[in-house]
């Protein structure tokens, strides 16, 4: 991508210093940003990212450090007094009311009234245009968000900042919830905002998608920045060393394992929310992906796998012991875990400590008589927080203050916890950094290695074929075909995914 050297200078931030408490989250950092241009903004879990872009959007104050927006001082108090001066972010964890519809929410703020009545032909009209924009016509206006997908949910979000018109539109892992057709048409809609004169500050680890779409980067590392300069002259593993300060040598760890005898099988399986019977047989040690689009299907057998749907027809075996009707606390003590894909909506209990959350389906190694071991259990959780790397104060700490990574982190340890025998993973990469993800990747080899069996939802193609035995296309709510990881391609995966036929 081309970026044009001579574009005026838009945003400045100088020497920005965050501290919370004895934490430096920001040490003395820079950053610019020029009109018309997208910049990306790199760096692992906890680099400090997420605290530059809140001060830059007016939820944080930084503590020291100068901004200025179109060579006017700027020091936002509020993020609505940000937004009113042409800055508007994009959260991760995504910012909407569940209960308000889709117009409500795009809306909301700034809607259009005359004589204290609103103008509701012309507000429907404007929230029309906004997702003809974004090219998802199809989502009805008057549905509750809390009714839509993740990333359905995520468009409603880009909606909503493209109608405060902002100047400065700061994303924070957009496409993590988005199918790689959504990201494409979700990069077709940032080359239309640059040419507009718009510019973005993109942050993501997805780096791939970063290199197509960014002029310019911006690393940051445990708060500093450690390198930035033009897209085009930086190669991925440069970056990557960037941001972890050594270099990741295999991103995806094949770690040997044996597939064993079955433990899990799947018989003609609907769910309440389900659009077609799945027949599945997975393998202690077996690592199986499922690969489709967003609303293809996967989300929901996994919820009807672990009891959280009501099963409307067949039966899931676990061990050979069929159980028609299931609950969730029926699913654990069967061994099984799940990790859920909206990791704050309903994967964590986000005002209980970190040790709260990480043993919640496991309370047993603690309680006596019972009562429960407070000293024993803060002993082990130290142990997680070291094994797991979790950047945490301590076990005491509100999940709610973690980073995102260290969040799904936290989620994942839970399930290593309990000890399960069957994962169920859905987008276990989701918001993670480079060098997590791989951590991860390798956590999930050791424990196929284990005996553990592994059921892997995951919109990223590339991940899905460096850690999976077999994979599993879903379209539409069907499963199309299933192959060894070896038959399949990114190509033919996303072939099948869209289209529902097998090349």
């Amino acid at each position: 991508m081309i970026q044009n050297p001579s574009l005026p200078l838009l945003l400045q931030m100088k020497n920005i210093r965050k501290n919370f408490g004895a934490t430096l989250a920001l040490d003395e950092v820079d950053f610019d940003l020029k009109k018309g241009e997208v910049h990306a903004l790199i760096g692992e879990n906890g680099a400090g990212k997420s605290t530059l872009v809140k001060i830059l959007s007016g939820a944080l104050r930084a503590d020291k450090g100068k901004m200025s927006l179109e060579n006017v001082s700027y020091s936002p108090s509020s993020p609505l007094d940000g937004r009113r001066r042409g800055v508007s972010m994009i959260y991760q964890e995504l910012n909407l009311a569940p209960h308000l519809t889709v117009e409500e929410n795009i809306m909301l703020g700034k809607e259009l009234h005359s004589w204290g009545f609103l103008r509701q032909r012309e507000i429907r009209e404007k929230v029309r245009e906004a997702l003809e924009f974004v090219h998802h016509p199809e989502i009805s206006l008057d549905i509750p968000v809390g009714k839509l997908s993740i990333g359905a949910r995520q468009v409603v979000e880009i909606a909503r900042a493209l109608m405060s018109r902002a100047s400065v539109l700061i994303m924070d892992e957009p496409t993590s919830s988005l199918s790689q057709e959504d990201s494409d048409l979700l990069f077709q809609i940032i080359r239309r905002l640059k040419e507009q004169g718009v510019s973005i500050i993109y942050i993501s680890h997805f780096l791939e998608e970063v290199q197509e779409i960014a002029d310019r980067f911006t690393v940051l590392r445990d708060g500093k920045t450690v390198g930035s300069g033009e897209m085009k002259n930086v190669s991925l593993e440069e970056l990557i060393q960037m941001m972890v300060g050594q270099k990741v040598d295999e991103m995806f760890p094949r770690i040997e394992h044996e597939v064993g005898d079955l433990l899990l099988s799947l018989d003609k399986l609907k769910g309440k929310k389900m659009h077609a019977e799945v027949n599945l047989s997975l393998h202690r040690g077996e690592v199986v992906g499922l690969a489709g689009l967003i609303g293809a299907g996967r989300t929901e057998l996994m919820r009807t796998i672990f009891g959280l749907d009501a099963v409307v027809n067949g039966s899931v075996k676990v061990a050979s012991v069929s159980t028609p009707i299931g609950s969730p606390w029926l699913r654990i003590r069967q061994g099984m875990g799940y990790l859920s894909e909206d990791r704050q909506g309903e994967g964590l209990a986000l005002s209980c400590s970190l040790a709260d959350n990480l043993t919640l389906s496991h309370f047993n190694p603690y309680s006596r008589f019972g009562f429960l071991g407070l000293k024993k259990r803060r002993e082990a959780i130290q142990g997680w927080i070291q094994r797991m790397k979790i950047k945490a104060r301590d076990s005491d700490q509100a999940v709610l203050s973690l980073s995102g990574g260290n969040q799904q982190k936290v989620a994942l340890a839970r399930l290593l916890h309990q000890e399960a025998d069957i994962l169920l993973l859905d987008e276990p990469t989701r918001g993670i950094d480079v060098a997590s993800k791989s951590q991860i990747y390798e956590w999930i080899g050791q424990l196929a290695s284990l005996g553990k069996t592994i059921l892997f939802v995951s919109s990223y193609f590339p991940e899905l074929l460096g850690i999976c035995d077999r994979i599993a296309i879903f379209h539409r709510g069907r499963l199309v075909d299933i192959r060894d990881y070896s038959d399949w391609t990114a190509q033919n995966m996303m072939a099948a995914a869209t289209t529902g036929r097998v090349v």
